[in-house]
């Protein structure tokens, strides 16, 4: 499925990234690139960086040496907020919502940097705040509609199931019509159906919006099936690249990836 899709120029170029946190390196001059409208899955051992190299992308991390190239603009570093602005949005490894906050709520506030109007516009809700407001309340509706969750859009997220709050996560990651998607384990403890569902969720959001996909998941049977290629990680260095086929058949990952954790 992932080769009928078509893939356009690279979009952002990892280049020579290096991460310490003190004497511990976390990262270890990690280059590849990423192409318009593909899906690039980090795959590795527990421990290899994989969420690290994330973190830099989007701007958490800033790393000792190398670069990052987004959309022709090269940085050392940039900031969460300037990250989210030029189009990159995330999601987490550990679920980072709002529990006492409905699903409808959540995935609002995914609009946050759209918002032109100021608070005080927002707070007393009048003339052109409540425009606004209805224009991104009707865009999350339509992400609702997407990710079949309708049933549970007034249900305060802390009530969901694991896999419904992952997905509720995704939405709120696509409110804000990012260009680049960078999903961190969005199936970790999911089960067979969950899993099957959030696949699928994920190649229509990357063949419906043209959202370009960069994600970290340990399930090798998604990321063969889902994936247009793959960068490996190992103790913060990266051993190999290339197609899911390519990956496959690599003697080195299968010794260093499979059934290994480095924690």
């Amino acid at each position: 499925m992932a080769q009928e899709r078509k893939i356009g120029d690279v979009i952002l170029r990892v280049d020579d990234i290096s991460l310490s946190f003190g004497g511990v390196k976390a990262l270890s001059n990690i280059s590849f690139d990423v192409k318009e409208h593909e899906v690039r899955a980090i795959i590795g051992p527990n421990g290899a960086g994989k969420s690290s190299m994330l973190n830099v992308i989007n701007g958490f991390y800033h790393p000792q040496e190398g670069t990052i190239t987004y959309l022709g603009n090269t940085r050392r570093q940039m900031k969460p907020h300037e990250a989210a602005r030029q189009g990159i949005a995330r999601t987490f490894q550990n679920i980072a919502l709002f529990k006492g906050m409905s699903t409808l709520d959540n995935i609002m506030t995914g609009r946050n940097t759209m918002m032109k109007k100021g608070l005080f516009w927002q707070a007393l809700n009048l003339g052109p705040a409540r425009k606004e407001e209805m224009e991104h309340r009707q865009a999350v509706e339509r992400i609702i509609e997407f990710l079949e969750i309708e049933h549970i859009r007034k249900t305060p997220v802390g009530r969901l199931p694991y896999g419904l709050q992952k997905r509720v996560e995704l939405g709120r990651a696509l409110a804000a019509e990012p260009s680049l998607l960078l999903l961190d384990e969005p199936m970790a403890g999911m089960n067979i159906e969950e899993k099957e569902d959030m696949c699928r969720f994920v190649l229509d959001v990357n063949d419906e919006f043209g959202t370009t996909i960069v994600l970290i998941e340990h399930d090798m049977g998604v990321v063969m099936d889902i994936s247009d290629r793959v960068v490996v990680l190992d103790y913060g260095c990266k051993l190999a690249d290339g197609t899911p086929d390519e990956v496959r058949s690599n003697k080195e990952v299968i010794d260093a990836y499979l059934g290994v954790s480095h924690d």
